[in-house]
């Protein structure tokens, strides 16, 4: 299927003014400024936990900011990390959701044509300005737009089929084909990437890049944000504390950042050199208070003793004014530090022949060596998910074997994060190492806690796991798996919801482990990064 133009959107803006956001106490989102108009494709970055998804819903009206200002012009299409629908729900029911305003148009076009047919006072201006609604939106064509892309996607096209049937995968699916098919003059999208394969990122690349109006998009893909970003939004630290909006694309904003960052750490070292010396100073003009001899008059002594109390003054005003102006130590960023992961003695780590699950999964067959690698692909559907799932020993094959060698221990990143936990991250953390270690399956000298590995900063550690972000948690996730110090590591879309700084960590860490590692990714960035990795293509049923 073709796609077609959407209708001109030159009227759409969006802008936000000295934002401030705080929750319990901390602030998340500090004097965010930005301005977008139509034709922008505005990408939000920063770590995980620096405010982007908070930042979304403030933008989308969804959440009250604090204090300042933001302001809207044309329609909006939203799409966080959560489903406005429940499982008792359609496909069709979300697809009316997204395309409420599409509706709306059009039924108000059929009530002005009725009146305008009627011959009543004011139709004819009701008509048209009805008619313009529902051109700017090129409401007619809606519908074919959304299959159109629920093609694209891999989505469930089938109107009828109720959500809850669907994995979480599907769902997402179904909703990003809506809205980019609606036509909304501002598009908001919260990890548009996660869950689609090759072919779905290429048409979500092109309908952004043909998007008329005003694109926001948080996205942890590399290659999306350099392929659509015109501007970047950073919410990363900076040395006034207020974000850094910056033009040129994705390469302009590393570009810029680095220079901010080496300008940050410079001007710091320079106010570290002149309290030094401001010390120093202090320090010589006391010892001369305290020196109560004095040479004769006329003495170039004398003059310098009978001067310090006034040079203590001065120096005493240049370090007021110093601390009246004080610049923050460049606040260092989270270092992922991997625990070492063991390889297992022995010739074969894996091995798995004909293995098949009914509906989900063809027969195929894996031998994987001590410190081997795997990359299974495939599209969406192709059962690679299912694939680690029979490996990991949580779904039984309904045909062929698999075998793991005795005393390897198996860590498994799902695509998924469990349901979030009451207690705080730390808590978590520590009674899983614990469990570990009392049942010998973790020796207790190689436990690490949670903050040594440079996941979650110091304020998540402490904060109930329901209270961090989606990235957050996800950190927390991968802390897990990776404390328990796998001989084989299976990796389901481990990219999904991480900055792109931990990402490239990540990477770099598993081209040195020692453990065997099998991973399944869309991630562009990190399929290149691993080509040479040997890889299993998988079709679906």
């Amino acid at each position: 299927m073709s796609l077609s133009p959407i209708a001109p959107a030159r009227a759409a803006h969006l802008s936000a003014s000295d934002v401030h956001l705080s929750f319990g106490g901390r602030p998340v989102l500090a004097g965010v400024d930005l301005t977008a108009s139509a034709g922008d494709r505005l990408a939000v970055v920063g770590e995980n936990g620096r405010g982007k998804t908070t930042l979304l819903r403030v933008l989308a009206g969804h959440l009250p900011a604090d204090r300042g200002r933001v302001r809207r012009v044309g329609g909006l299409g939203f799409a966080d990390q959560r489903l406005p629908l429940g499982d008792e729900h359609t496909v069709g029911h979300l697809v009316d959701l997204e395309l409420t305003a599409v509706r709306a148009a059009l039924r108000e076009l059929d009530i002005a044509a009725e009146a305008l047919a009627g011959g009543g006072p004011g139709a004819e201006s009701a008509y048209a300005e009805a008619l313009a609604v529902a051109e700017r939106l090129d409401a007619w064509d809606a519908d074919r737009r959304v299959e159109v892309s629920l093609a694209a996607l891999g989505a469930v096209a089938d109107r009828s089929r109720p959500l809850g049937s669907l994995s979480v995968g599907q769902r997402h699916r179904v909703r990003l084909a809506c809205l980019l098919g609606a036509g909304h003059d501002l598009l908001l999208l919260d990890e548009p990437t996660n869950h689609l394969d090759s072919g779905g990122l290429d048409h979500l690349t092109e309908r952004l890049l043909r998007h008329p109006g005003v694109v926001v998009l948080v996205s942890h893909d590399r290659a999306l944000l350099a392929d659509v970003a015109t501007t970047v939004l950073d919410l990363d630290p900076t040395h006034d504390g207020r974000p850094r909006l910056h033009g040129g694309g994705y390469a302009g904003h590393l570009a810029a950042r680095r220079a901010e960052r080496a300008r940050w750490e410079a001007l710091h070292l320079e106010q570290v050199a002149e309290r030094q010396r401001l010390a120093d100073d202090l320090a010589a003009a006391r010892d001369r208070l305290q020196d109560s001899w004095r040479p004769g008059k006329g003495h170039g002594k004398h003059t310098r003793a009978t001067r310090a109390p006034a040079l203590v003054r001065a120096v005493h005003r240049r370090q007021d004014q110093l601390d009246a102006h004080e610049v923050s130590v460049p606040e260092p960023p989270l270092r992922f530090t991997p625990p070492v992961l063991p390889a297992h003695a022995g010739d074969w780590l894996l091995r798995a022949d004909g293995v098949a699950v009914t509906g989900r999964l063809r027969p195929c067959g894996v031998v994987l060596g001590t410190a081997g690698r795997l990359v299974v692909a495939g599209p969406n559907g192709a059962g690679k998910s299912t694939l680690l799932a029979v490996v990991a020993g949580e779904v039984a094959p309904s045909a062929g074997e698999v075998a793991v060698a005795r005393g390897a221990r198996v860590g498994w990143l799902r695509q998924e994060s469990p349901p979030p936990s009451l207690r705080v991250a730390r808590e978590v953390y520590d009674t899983a190492i614990a469990r570990l270690v009392a049942s010998g399956d973790l020796p207790e000298a190689e436990a690490v806690t949670l903050p040594e590995l440079g996941l979650l900063d110091r304020h998540d550690v402490e904060r109930p796991v329901a209270e961090l972000s989606v990235g957050a948690q996800r950190r927390l996730d991968l802390a897990l798996v990776l404390a328990a110090r796998p001989h084989l590591l299976l990796l389901d879309e481990p990219t999904n919801h991480l900055s792109a700084a931990l990402v490239d960590e990540l990477t770099e860490a598993l081209a040195g482990t020692a453990a065997a590692v099998v991973l399944t990714t869309h991630d562009r960035r990190l399929l290149r990064d691993t080509r040479e990795w040997p890889r299993l293509s998988l079709r679906p049923l």
